[in-house]
């Protein structure tokens, strides 16, 4: 009877701390969404909406300062000649977003040998675009255009240097998510938020590549 009067009195308790404690060892992959701080997935993506949204402010910026400076009755302005390889520059951008998708599609398919592969491809797609780039501008260099010999071939450097730097930026991006420099942002939250910045700095250049041809063209 003392030892049934002594476990009555002992508290039963909820189970709470035994189960947080499970909760928050197995929090690694099943409770990514949440992150280390209780941050939500969908507070990653609206930080990002907003710095995308300030960076295409910036673009669309530079492309309205192009068109007054062209319309300028004083304007010396003269058809920009388009090197031929942001043609192929344009079709690697797009099969490092093809790439991304893959990638994205094996990691919820929990393939971690197709997910890592597809979205190496992806950062070494971006690398080769932006030495298509470097080469663009050494090919308007040896055809006698630079920075200062008219504005048209000024914005242009403008508008892919600054698109190249931001690309850096989300090359940068892969390789953390890749190699996890960092734990503070759950990997789901970081492969969702780093695949819409690149996939906004793909749709970026396609409008950007379109601008170019169309004030070739005109």
């Amino acid at each position: 009877m003392a030892n049934s009067a002594f476990t009555e009195s002992l508290p039963l308790g909820d189970g709470r701390s035994g189960n947080g404690g499970a909760s928050s060892g197995n929090g690694g992959w099943g409770r990514e969404s949440s992150g280390a701080a209780g941050v939500p997935q969908r507070a990653y993506t609206t930080g990002m909406m907003i710095a995308l949204g300030g960076i295409m402010m910036f673009f669309l910026a530079l492309v309205s300062a192009w068109v007054v400076r062209g319309g300028l009755a004083s304007s010396n302005s003269q058809p920009l000649n388009v090197p031929r390889i942001l043609w192929l520059n344009t079709a690697i951008l797009l099969g490092s977003s093809f790439a991304l998708l893959r990638s994205r599609r094996c990691l919820r398919a929990q393939q971690e040998d197709g997910f890592r592969h597809w979205w190496s491809v992806t950062a070494i797609l971006g690398v080769m675009f932006l030495c298509g780039q470097v080469i663009a501008w050494r090919q308007l260099a040896a055809a006698g255009v630079f920075l200062a010999t008219n504005p048209s071939s000024s914005f242009f450097y403008v508008f892919t240097a600054a698109h190249g730097l931001h690309l850096l930026g989300g090359i940068a991006a892969l390789l953390a998510v890749a190699f996890r420099t960092t734990r503070r942002v759950p990997r789901t939250a970081a492969v969702g938020v780093v695949a819409i910045y690149w996939h906004a700095m793909d749709a970026l250049w396609l409008f950007l590549f379109l601008f170019f041809m169309i004030v070739k063209w005109t």
